[in-house]
């Protein structure tokens, strides 16, 4: 029997889940279909009720709902518990359980690049919701975190939850310090990497050994990326983490290994096609 997935998000046309996901399931020979949904905030309570009338096995949530959303679902599991956000809903013996991959996903686009994460030192720029299940999953590795927003408050709130949660971790200002030699992994969660002219300050005295991401992947080189490029770090956009907290998704869903290599060629043949037809 068929079985039905979507993402739902407001706006939703940029999503590229669904090429993602359906070649995931061609490749497994699954019989499987997922959609997109443009979902207001307003109706999120009444998608809800019909995309579970509808027999869909579960959905993606992307923004703006994936805090709003919690409310109207039966349980959570721990990750979503801890970040206070779902972005993976399933379906289970008629029950809504909410999941969040956005952390996890991170770790496993990075882990390979880092070799290990104890005792490691990461620096998160912006303190806003993609960065919070960032920073959970990281602290839950072993790292130890600096967080640095234009509100310090936000920073120091987030790096206080941290440390609830068994975790190290610090606040500053967006501003340069001594964590620019110090740190094993910048990850730049905000839109101000977009634009050289944006971004508050200079990356000069950062260490060449450092991993630099921007969780942003169109365009797949921010002016953010380019720039850490140029002083020596590896860098990584966001697609590695689009993949990975989308084949966690997939695994929750349907079990087994979801089939990455063919997902990530599907991600990169849609963000090229993207590219050219902008003209």
């Amino acid at each position: 029997m068929e079985k039905h997935f979507a993402v739902i998000g407001d706006p939703i046309q940029h999503s590229l889940s669904p090429w993602m996901h359906k070649a995931g399931y061609e490749a497994l020979g699954l019989d499987a279909e997922y959609q997109r949904f443009r979902v207001e905030a307003s109706h999120l309570a009444e998608a809800v009720k019909g995309l579970r009338a509808l027999g869909f096995s579960g959905w993606n949530v992307t923004l703006p709902h994936k805090e709003e959303i919690v409310s109207l679902l039966d349980t959570l599991t721990p990750q979503a518990q801890r970040a206070g956000a779902v972005n993976t809903v399933k379906i289970h013996e008629g029950q809504l359980i909410g999941h969040n991959t956005d952390g996890d996903g991170f770790v496993r686009s990075v882990e390979e690049e880092l070799h290990g994460f104890e005792g490691k030192k990461a620096v998160l720029l912006g303190a806003g919701g993609a960065s919070k299940g960032i920073a959970l999953a990281l602290a839950e590795q072993g790292m130890c975190l600096h967080i640095l927003n234009r509100t310090p408050e936000k920073a120091k709130g987030l790096a206080q939850a941290i440390e609830r949660e068994g975790g190290t971790a610090s606040s500053g200002e967006f501003a340069p310090g001594d964590w620019l030699k110090d740190a094993d992994l910048l990850v730049q969660t905000t839109s101000v990497g977009l634009h050289r002219e944006n971004f508050p300050f200079s990356l000069e005295g950062i260490s060449k050994q450092a991993l630099v991401v921007d969780i942003i992947f169109n365009p797949m080189e921010t002016a953010f990326l380019k720039e850490a490029k140029k002083l020596g770090c590896r860098t990584h956009n966001g697609l590695e983490m689009l993949l990975y907290q989308g084949a966690l998704a997939w695994e929750f869903w349907l079990g087994g290994q979801a089939p990455v290599k063919e997902m990530r060629q599907a991600l990169k043949n849609q963000l090229f096609k993207g590219m050219f037809n902008k003209g």
